[in-house]
């Protein structure tokens, strides 16, 4: 088997990893079929009335939303919280859950994304830190208390054209308030952290276990940093998958211009042709 230089040396150093720390941004679930809404054009096109109302995502995507229009705040994420639960994870999930398995160390995923694909595709819950919450998750807007639960319950039916949810406003069980998505968003001081620091805190520990760490990254981009950074700054070997901005610093990282499903693919193939 015959691969690009950069997919090879990807490949090499992967495999002389004893632990893989996946790191995930938005680009992780584009051969899925998701958005990962670049730029305000990219975000308009998959909502276009709130293109039509001059909604930003930064706008929409905040606590303010819900005290302005929480109807059209829980159209946006309801929508977003069907999509995903409808939506299959690629392939490549599943290829890179058997390899962060093969590791002696193992793996551990650090993910902003709040679809809660990881879950879905079969990762260890334990080795899973959903640094920015989930949509699969519910709190209080208030929040009453830092109680979360789970979303399961909450069917929200929503008009598309308009955005907007038609269905009941899911409610807190504690102080019937709003609830709201368990997500970080922008400008936000209500919430609840809880449930993210604790795997922060028992990702912290393993990777302090690892003989041999390498970062895995996929799809994280330059506008919200939050994965990127752990790349750039933790003195780790890196392999950056990304179609666009794949450049890295420093001769032991690598970065590969291709999306995660390519990228695993290629290294399913990597090995069986190696094995055979």
């Amino acid at each position: 088997m015959v691969l690009n230089v950069d997919f090879q040396r990807a490949f090499d150093l992967l495999m002389t990893a004893t632990g893989v720390l996946v790191t995930a941004g938005a680009g992780m679930g584009v051969d899925s079929g998701l958005p990962d809404f670049r730029g305000n054009q990219g975000f308009w096109k998959a909502y276009p009335a709130l293109a039509e109302a001059g909604l930003e995502f930064e706008r929409i995507a905040s606590p303010r939303s819900f005290v302005d229009d929480p109807r059209k705040a829980w159209g946006f994420y309801g929508h977003r919280l069907n999509l995903y639960r409808r939506t299959t994870p690629h392939a490549g999930f599943g290829i890179l859950e058997a390899f962060g398995r093969s590791r002696p160390d193992g793996y551990f995923v650090f993910t902003s994304n709040v679809d809660g694909h990881f879950q879905k595709a079969g990762f260890d819950l334990n080795r899973l830190c959903e640094v920015h919450g989930s949509l699969l998750r519910l709190q209080c807007f208030r929040p009453c208390c830092n109680e979360v639960w789970s979303a399961e319950d909450f069917q929200p039916e929503v008009d598309e054209a308009r955005c907007e949810l038609l269905s009941p406003l899911p409610r807190c069980p504690n102080c019937g308030d709003i609830a709201r998505p368990n997500v970080l968003m922008f400008e936000d001081r209500a919430y609840v952290a809880d449930r993210s620091d604790i795997e922060s805190s028992r990702l912290d520990l393993w990777r302090k276990s690892v003989s041999k760490l390498v970062i895995l990254e996929f799809g994280a981009g330059t506008t919200v940093t939050t994965i990127r950074s752990v790349g750039d700054w933790w003195e780790y070997p890196l392999v950056r998958v990304n179609p666009r901005e794949y450049r890295v610093h420093g001769l032991s990282s690598v970065g590969v211009a291709s999306g995660a499903l390519e990228f695993m693919t290629s290294y399913n193939e990597y090995l069986a042709s190696s094995l055979s």
